[in-house]
């Protein structure tokens, strides 16, 4: 009997939901752990996430929805948008992890996890990178993940979240 892989999912939530939206679709979150679980055997779907007090409601239907929420406190840049840049907490989790799993997947487009991408391809511990998007994909993370690259495009009919109306 084939043993199953034990898969981590890594998420970089900001990218993926920019990503997604630039496709004109929203993601539902719920679908895609199941869809993670089930089809890569995603055992911890990391996702982090900026954190707004205001936000507590979408943080717990998060969590009730099989996510581990990693928080990076929120700051204003200078045109008073909000950034909480979780590239930093991201690596260092994967790297924690990184006896626990058997393979891992980057669900991001951002150029700055290559380092990241590229050790863990090497290691043969990369199942693979998700972009959200193939025209907003890093060169570079393309470059580095070789033929480990799936991009989110299509999957809109499996993973679109729809309005319930009342």
């Amino acid at each position: 009997m084939k043993v199953k892989e034990k898969n981590y999912a890594f998420i970089d939530s900001q990218n993926l939901n920019l990503g997604i939206r630039s496709l004109g679709w929203k993601l539902d979150y719920k679908r895609f752990k199941v869809y993670l679980s089930e089809k890569y055997n995603i055992e911890t779907a990391y996702l982090f996430i900026g954190y707004m007090p205001e936000n507590q409601d979408i943080y717990s239907s998060l969590q009730e929805a099989g996510y581990v929420l990693i928080f990076k406190p929120t700051l204003p840049d200078k045109n008073g948008d909000v950034k909480g840049n979780v590239d930093a907490d991201l690596v260092l989790q994967v790297m924690l992890d990184y006896i626990k799993y058997d393979k891992a997947i980057i669900v991001t487009s951002d150029g700055d996890f290559y380092s990241l991408v590229k050790y863990l391809y090497k290691q043969n511990k990369l199942k693979f990178v998700m972009s959200p998007y193939v025209k907003t994909c890093s060169a570079l993370l393309k470059k580095t993940a070789k033929e480990k690259i799936i991009f989110m495009a299509n999957l809109k009919k499996k993973l679109e979240y729809k309005e319930k109306h009342r």
